[in-house]
């Protein structure tokens, strides 16, 4: 695990070097693209749920005589459109694509991988309406009903076996760091995934030790299996863009596994002042401020990509210092004399949306804006458009993540005084949750951008179906980059 990463010249953004697509990239280019498409359909769908959730902050009565858009449903199918529609398919053709190339063999089993995907966003969809007609569960990030879990269980498994695949047969010795990312993403959500039905849906456990548990699993899902896959773009695509080698490699491994074995009990900060045992909490703090370790090294490899110019050098640098951030200001939250004013504000929302929307979103677009013109052995076919989402999109996340900040800090102050009422919290917070909105309208608007985009993209560079599978042989050759 100790390799040194290959590098390659840095190219104008949307470009794609002839020489530089693969027979990988034209023989999985069908699945690859269904799962790209369908992730960038679900974001276009989780920012509409997301603008009518901001709206009903602050104007309760919006559309609530749909008893579907409730607030607390609308947040609901928010984040499951969010993780599982936008950030999972994403996610999943990234990583696979990363152990294509990086293996040196062609994909193989990606028909499972096309039917893997098919079932999966049946599954979300239909979780989506399990959701709205009320029958959700109340954990975190695992709203989905209990019965479309299984389905997608079984649906992740077919897709990740190409991935598995690959990472069995490659043609070199020992592995990249965006390689062991990859394979840990496909590896530990199944597990995660059947623990949390378990513990929580199937047979669940009791009391205080449900709280814990929904909190582990939370939280598992973004720092076992959301962040290896931003990750893995990350790391791949920092040599790729930057044409350097990562300056401090040899501590990769390092940051990896703090990752795997700490990054998940670091759930147990959000119950601090809640009724379970103190070391749980304590532990959490501590297990928080150790993952900085983390974020350093992160930062210290990835940094070569401040001297790239190009669309997924541009998303990547962005997607790096909201990641780096967000770890600072989680570990500085955690802290019993800081969560006293920041728990259950605004600030947490913030946080999260930093993290996910600002580090692993921002990771994923860079990826995508490497990945697709590989696989449509062109190039974006709106070079505008690219540009108008990536410009619209860092600042609707700029906007977003500040003034959600500054709603949360002015809640968390006014909570603490006893002569502040709610209607005087609200009046305080108003203006900020309207400009959150707008930042929300703004997100929407870019990403309808990306979806135009890689729709006239997908139409004029591909002639025959784009599910369909090139006629080449299994053994055909296949240069490692």
């Amino acid at each position: 695990m100790t390799n040194a990463p290959t590098i390659a010249r840095a190219e104008p953004p949307g470009q794609a070097v002839p020489a530089d697509v693969t027979a990988m990239d034209l023989a999985a280019r069908g699945p690859l693209l269904l799962l790209i498409g369908s992730g960038i359909a679900w974001l276009v769908i989780s920012g509409l749920f997301a603008l009518i959730g901001s709206i009903q902050l602050y104007s309760p009565h919006f559309l609530d005589e749909y008893s579907f858009l409730t607030h607390g449903r609308i947040e609901a199918l928010r984040d499951t459109a969010f993780v599982y529609g936008w950030a999972a398919n994403a996610g999943l053709a990234v990583a696979l694509w990363i152990l294509g190339r990086l293996g040196g063999n062609l994909l193989r089993a990606t028909n499972w991988v096309f039917a893997g995907a098919s079932f999966w966003n049946v599954g979300v969809t239909a979780g989506l309406v399990g959701i709205a007609i009320g029958d959700m569960t109340s954990f975190s990030l695992f709203e989905l009903p209990r019965y479309v879990l299984p389905i997608m269980l079984v649906a992740y498994g077919a897709i990740s076996i190409s991935g598995v695949l690959a990472w069995a047969g490659r043609r070199t010795e020992g592995a990249f760091a965006a390689q062991w990312y990859a394979f840990a993403a496909l590896f530990l959500f199944p597990w995660l995934c059947s623990a949390a039905q378990v513990v929580l849906l199937w047979s669940p456990v009791r009391g205080v030790v449900q709280n814990v548990a929904a909190n582990w699993c939370a939280q598992g899902v973004w720092s076992l299996w959301l962040v290896p896959m931003a990750l893995a773009s990350a790391y791949y695509l920092a040599t790729k863009v930057s044409g350097r080698v990562l300056p401090h490699y040899e501590f990769a491994p390092l940051g990896f596994w703090l990752l795997i074995f700490v990054g998940s009990w670091t759930g147990g900060r959000h119950l601090i002042g809640g009724p379970v045992p103190a070391w749980i909490i304590t532990m959490a703090v501590v297990a928080t401020v150790v993952l900085l370790a983390h974020y350093a090294i992160v930062a210290l490899n990835l940094g070569v990509v401040f001297g790239a110019r190009g669309a997924a050098a541009s998303f990547i640098r962005f997607g790096l210092i909201a990641y780096v951030l967000g770890g600072a200001f989680d570990a500085l939250t955690a802290f019993r004399g800081v969560a006293e004013e920041t728990q259950f504000t605004f600030v947490t929302v913030a946080i999260e949306q930093l993290a996910l929307y600002g580090g692993i979103s921002m990771m994923f677009f860079g990826g995508i804006y490497y990945l697709v013109p590989r696989l449509t052995n062109g190039r974006w076919a709106s070079a505008g458009l690219a540009i108008g989402h990536r410009l619209v999109v860092m600042f609707g996340v700029i906007v977003l993540v500040v003034t959600l900040g500054v709603a949360g800090w002015t809640q968390g102050v006014d909570l603490l005084d006893p002569k502040t009422s709610f209607t005087d919290i609200f009046e305080h917070v108003r203006l900020t949750l309207l400009i959150m909105s707008g930042a929300q309208l703004l997100l929407l608007g870019a990403n309808l951008l990306l979806l135009v985009n890689f729709l006239q993209t997908i139409t004029s560079t591909v002639v025959t179906d784009v599910v369909a599978m090139s006629p080449l042989r299994e053994d055909t050759e296949v240069t490692v980059s």
